[in-house]
């Protein structure tokens, strides 16, 4: 199918000092939305808790997920478990339901209550445990009651671990999950969860160690990309290659800062498609100027560039569109991790054919330009003097 008649001819690069401004001055502000309104980063990167719940009745993931918004919890993810009927994994923001100063309540409550020192005192960052060690016996009992002075409901008993000269003891307390079960049991009567199959929490430095990581798999990416554009074309074409990339990405996180949508490791992955599919449509774009630089030596290289995009127009836009469609699809009647994963490839997809014919192509042209033409004009003027040196030779010898 032909949207553009053979032979037509397009000026792309008559805008591309328009483009490009406009695209440097669109990724600055994408820079600057890191700061301002910044990312709305999710359980994956900000820290959370992830339960795995099984339901004793029916209930859908829109009920469910209707349900833990009413209940306060602030954009909730609710994935269906496949292979299991009423099963759900749902991740919450809340890592813990206790307060922040809660180890230094909780120590000054023990230590009022017993004579044995602390020699070590922890509660978990899910806020579900105590475990503290003394440097003397004391009744389990009595440490239930100094936890249940600062607000601390425990799990059934406090419990001794160790052999008799260490004394370490632990409490369960009732923590987000717990609290997730209960309200949900108030809500959906029978047909709420029993209790957890698995409960996982991310710290906020567990959640900055994903970010850095998915950061540099990013940057890995890219690097990679820009070797293989160099070794199967040349070092012209590389540059064009990586801002393209690049700039699809960091328009892909702007759109992301302001519309608010959760940034999470889905979202890099979407990023990852993103780069592939850019630079899987820019290399169709250098295969053409590659073919006709072989077929058309006496045309400019502009001129070579507005003709090879304008023979893969038809191809450029065909796939765009029937991607978008798809992704469209998805959009409206997927879940919501699917509509943001759809959400981040249509935006992406729709960056990515502008950047190929309007960001890539043109840079390989300024790189030609700024680069490559005045050490080919300075070749060739060195060779023209090699052979005016030796016509100049070859006639004194037939004189003499």
């Amino acid at each position: 199918m032909e949207i553009v008649k053979p032979g037509t001819q397009f000026d792309f690069m008559k805008w591309r000092t328009i483009c490009g401004t406009a695209s440097a001055l669109l990724c600055a502000a994408a820079i600057g939305s890191l700061f301002w309104p910044g990312l709305n980063f999710g359980v994956d990167f900000a820290g959370g808790t992830e339960v795995q719940l099984h339901f004793e009745g029916d209930v859908s993931s829109a009920e469910l997920r209707t349900e833990l918004t009413e209940l306060g919890y602030a954009n909730p993810d609710v994935i269906e478990v496949q292979g299991q009927d009423n099963a759900y994994i749902i991740r919450l923001r809340e890592i813990s339901n206790l307060p922040a100063d809660i180890d230094a309540q909780v120590t000054e409550a023990i230590e009022a209550a017993v004579d044995p020192e602390i020699v070590s005192l922890r509660v978990s960052p899910g806020g579900d445990r105590v475990s503290v060690r003394l440097d003397g016996a004391v009744d389990p009992a009595v440490l239930e009651t100094a936890l249940a002075s600062v607000d601390l409901e425990v799990r059934g008993d406090v419990r001794r671990f160790g052999p008799e000269s260490d004394h370490h003891y632990e409490a369960d307390l009732i923590g987000v999950a717990d609290q997730l079960i209960g309200e949900l049991r108030a809500n959906l009567g029978e047909r709420g969860p029993a209790a957890a199959d698995r409960v996982e929490w991310v710290g906020p430095r567990a959640g900055r160690q994903l970010q850095v990581s998915a950061f540099w798999a990013l940057l890995y990416t890219i690097a990679f990309i820009m070797v293989y554009v160099a070794f199967r074309f040349d070092v012209r074409f590389a540059p064009g290659g990586i801002v393209a990339l690049l700039h699809d990405a960091i328009l892909v996180v702007f759109v992301f800062a302001l519309s608010g949508r959760e940034f999470n490791l889905t979202t890099i992955a979407s990023l990852l498609t993103i780069v592939g599919y850019s630079i899987n449509d820019t290399i169709v774009v250098y295969d053409r100027i590659r073919e006709n630089m072989a077929r058309h030596r006496d045309m400019t290289l502009k001129a070579l560039i507005n003709k090879s995009l304008s023979e893969t127009l038809s191809r450029t836009v065909m796939t765009a569109a029937t991607t978008i469609i798809s992704m469209l699809a998805f959009f409206i009647w997927g879940t919501s991790v699917i509509r943001d994963i759809a959400f981040a490839l249509g935006i992406g997809i729709a960056i990515g054919t502008y950047s190929s014919l309007f960001i890539a192509a043109p840079i390989t042209e300024w790189m030609d330009t700024r680069f490559f033409a005045p050490a080919r004009a300075s070749m060739k003027a060195a060779s023209k003097a090699r052979n005016q040196r030796t016509a100049a030779r070859r006639a004194e010898s037939a004189t003499g």
